[in-house]
């Protein structure tokens, strides 16, 4: 006869982490935003963004820039959290359709879930999971070669910033990482023990203007970093004899060139510039929320060279900033930057 078997023992629910939870996983209160809407208001309230969320930034300014008009054909390039995708929607009805593009696996599929919730059925709204360079065939798949509006915010959503598991975050400690598709290209670890000190330096002064580039390169390179605070103190301690400040100022700089290398987040973002024009219709526009300087100056260039050839009949005169106040309640608004153009009424290119 079998020994009976001894119950499971009991398992007290986890104690929440203190009024202010340091670490991601402890926020459960703000994951579940529905079930405790007085901690979500008062994180909003202190200018974050609640954790597992994502604060859309300059709706209204894009809004005004791009004006869905109902029955129009729209694309959201980078869908992110769904934000954006959400008030064109709401302007696109009735009759109209927004395609949503987003290469994130995590994310995208809780973004979809979240808007078919909203009542967007498949005939307002299809979601593809893509690469945005992947405008073309993906229109083509719609049955269209052109549409009437074409959003892309090239920041990365806060829920990729908070979650530590992705490897993005400075403060908490997480693999090291940083790929917004986990399952394509190589991780920031891979690509530091790989790369070369020169091939580095380029890396640091091409996508963060690091001033420093040559010396982070040649501490940095070639080692083996398994994790974001492992490569934080590396950094820290390749400037230790700078202020704790300017330290600081390298680390973002540091992880902000190396997400960009390992997503080729410029290579895309070049090959975006060189489609739009083929895929917005006569009279279209175009709207793309940049958070970087050499992001901006891509999208600058070529919206110039359009308005130049007769590609565009107008473009942005002067870059648009978000407002003071939502600088106050947002700080990860604060180095955006909008631009518009407005493809030529006759189609003609150049």
């Amino acid at each position: 006869m079998s020994e009976p078997s001894s119950p499971e023992p009991h398992r007290r629910r986890p104690r929440y982490a203190g009024k202010n939870p340091r670490r991601f996983e402890d926020k459960y209160k703000e994951h579940a935003a529905l079930q405790h809407p007085e901690t979500v208001a008062k994180v909003l309230a202190a200018g974050k963004t609640p954790a597992g969320t994502h604060r859309s930034i300059m709706v209204g300014e894009i809004l005004e820039v791009l004006q869905p008009q109902p029955g129009q054909f729209g694309v959201d390039c980078t869908l992110g959290y769904g934000g954006h995708a959400q008030a064109l929607l709401d302007r696109l009805q009735p009759g109209g359709r927004l395609v949503g593009i987003d290469a994130d696996p995590i994310e995208f599929v809780r973004t979809e879930a979240r808007l078919r919730q909203l009542g967007y059925g498949p005939e307002a709204f299809a979601a593809y999971r893509a690469n945005f360079a992947g405008l073309p065939r993906i229109l083509a798949s719609e049955g269209r070669s052109e549409v009437d509006l074409i959003l892309a915010d090239l920041g990365v959503s806060s829920m990729q910033l908070d979650n530590p598991v992705r490897g993005f975050s400075l403060k908490q400690d997480g693999p090291l990482d940083m790929r917004m598709n986990p399952h394509k290209g190589v991780p920031v670890s891979e690509f530091l023990e790989k790369g070369s000190a020169e091939e580095l330096a380029a890396v640091l002064e091409e996508n963060a203007d690091e001033p420093r580039a040559w010396e982070l390169a040649n501490a940095l390179a070639g080692r083996s970093f398994r994790t974001t605070q492992s490569l934080v103190r590396a950094v820290r301690g390749a400037l230790q004899r700078l202020p704790a400040e300017e330290q600081g100022q390298s680390v973002r700089r540091v992880f902000q060139a190396l997400r960009i290398a390992v997503n080729e987040e410029f290579v895309v973002l070049d090959t975006l510039l060189r489609l739009l024009p083929s895929c917005t219709a006569p009279g279209g526009r175009i709207a793309i929320l940049s958070f970087h300087s050499g992001e901006d100056r891509r999208v600058k260039k070529a919206f110039e060279a359009g308005l130049k050839t007769g590609i565009y009949d107008a473009i942005a005169p002067e870059v648009l900033r978000p407002s003071p106040e939502e600088r106050r309640q947002n700080s990860r608004s604060t180095p955006a930057k909008l631009r518009w153009a407005v493809r030529s009424a006759s189609g003609a290119a150049a």
